[in-house]
């Protein structure tokens, strides 16, 4: 570490100190960042060598603070715990990114695998390290295509077991969470339009493509084209919005 500057050598310590990772490792990882901190940390946590770095004792015990009493799993008493450990509220749109990379099949629970492959994978095996990784958590929304992810997986995870559409008051929620992160300024308008004249539940087709309408589309709709292929349930947001003079 003698050849580099000052400011790369504590970048280095920083590094190693939040990961674990050998001083060769962390070298690697800033270089290949151009030595932006959270760009190595996507690029270290990528690496197939990661689960190396987390001590599955420590993994046991984080899991059994937060476990059910009753059940060999974390339900939402013990997400409520985890977030209160974390310092985030639990309706803190982090906690569904934390959900994704727990590969989560189910709303407010964990089986002990899920908990352990998405710590694993994020290199997390005590509550300093997951502090530590909840800024890099929410940098995750700012990537469109892990956004994509996010948004796509939100509708499986959000939905009741054995039910294939999700419920309209649950996808209204989880749109509000998403699009004020993604900045969709339509939101509030689709939200009242559903409940006016919807009312029924969201099905997983008009769930996607509302976010390739909401990516694509501008608010004031200059390139929208009526005959594209849109779920019809976007098209006649569109007429609602044009009937009630909103656009």
């Amino acid at each position: 570490m003698h050849k580099l500057g000052r400011g790369h050598r504590d970048k280095v310590q920083q590094f190693m100190t939040i990961t674990g990772a050998s001083e060769k490792n962390a070298l690697q990882a800033l270089k290949a960042s151009d030595w932006h901190l959270e760009g190595a940390f996507d690029f270290f946590y990528s690496q197939p060598q990661i689960k190396s770095y987390t001590d599955t004792r420590h993994l046991e015990e984080l899991y059994n603070r937060y476990k059910d009493p009753y059940t060999d799993m974390i339900l939402a008493d013990g997400i409520t715990l985890l977030c209160n450990d974390l310092q985030v509220d639990p309706q803190d749109i982090v906690m569904l990114v934390v959900s994704w990379h727990m590969k989560a099949s189910t709303m407010c629970e964990y089986s002990k695998q899920e908990f352990f492959i998405g710590l694993q994978a994020l290199g997390i095996d005590s509550l300093e390290k997951f502090r530590e990784r909840i800024s890099f958590m929410r940098s995750e929304l700012k990537d469109e295509q892990k956004f994509r992810e996010i948004y796509n997986f939100a509708f499986g995870w959000a939905k009741e077991k054995g039910q294939k559409s999700l419920a309209l008051d649950t996808a209204i929620g989880m749109w509000q969470l998403l699009f004020a992160e993604k900045q969709w300024p339509l939101v509030d308008h689709w939200c009242q339009f559903l409940q006016a004249r919807h009312n029924k539940a969201i099905s997983r087709d008009t769930w996607s493509q509302l976010l390739e309408f909401a990516r694509t589309i501008d608010p004031a709709l200059s390139n929208y084209d009526a005959e594209g292929a849109w779920p019809y349930l976007i098209d006649e947001f569109v007429e609602y919005l044009n009937e009630n003079g909103i656009i």
